[in-house]
């Protein structure tokens, strides 16, 4: 039993219950379910325990993966839930360029008169004259339909 000496697995008889219905009823993600049934199988409560490499072999995943939930329980405060569901990001992997105060400039400037020669505002021609202003990053034209769709403004 060396897979239990670092990070050992015991469920309490409600969190048990609780697995075992979510790996036989209802629709989840395959993900939490096959969380789920590693911990049902990591349980040291309900008796001796597998080998992770058998645990592993028997659900169709890597050693790692076992070794990681049974970290991830041990980390969460023996948590089922916070263990089997997804990790929430806190915030976006790319902060937005895109400011109000952009969005502001980029309004104003639909709103304004066109160029000479041309009758109305255009999304590319929206993007050609936010490339020439300095204050303002440059601007795909999908982008500006976009900031322009959230706030509900219709070229006209």
């Amino acid at each position: 039993m060396p897979s239990q000496k670092k990070r050992p697995v015991t469920l309490s008889s409600a969190d048990r219950e609780f697995l075992e219905r979510l790996t036989t009823t209802g629709v989840h993600p395959a993900s939490m379910i096959r969380r789920a049934r590693m911990l049902l199988a990591l349980d040291t409560s309900a008796g001796a325990v597998d080998e992770k490499k058998a645990i592993a072999a028997r659900l169709g995943v890597s050693g790692e993966t076992v070794r990681l939930v049974a970290k991830r329980f041990a980390e969460t405060g023996q948590d089922v839930e916070a263990t089997i569901g997804r990790k929430q990001r806190d915030l976006p992997p790319v902060p937005s360029q895109i400011t109000g105060e952009i969005e502001a400039r980029l309004i104003a400037l639909a709103c304004s008169q066109p160029p000479a020669g041309h009758a109305r505002w255009s999304l590319r021609l929206l993007e050609k004259h936010v490339a020439l202003v300095e204050d303002i990053p440059d601007l795909d034209h999908s982008t500006i339909g976009r900031i322009l769709k959230k706030r509900h403004f219709v070229l006209t």
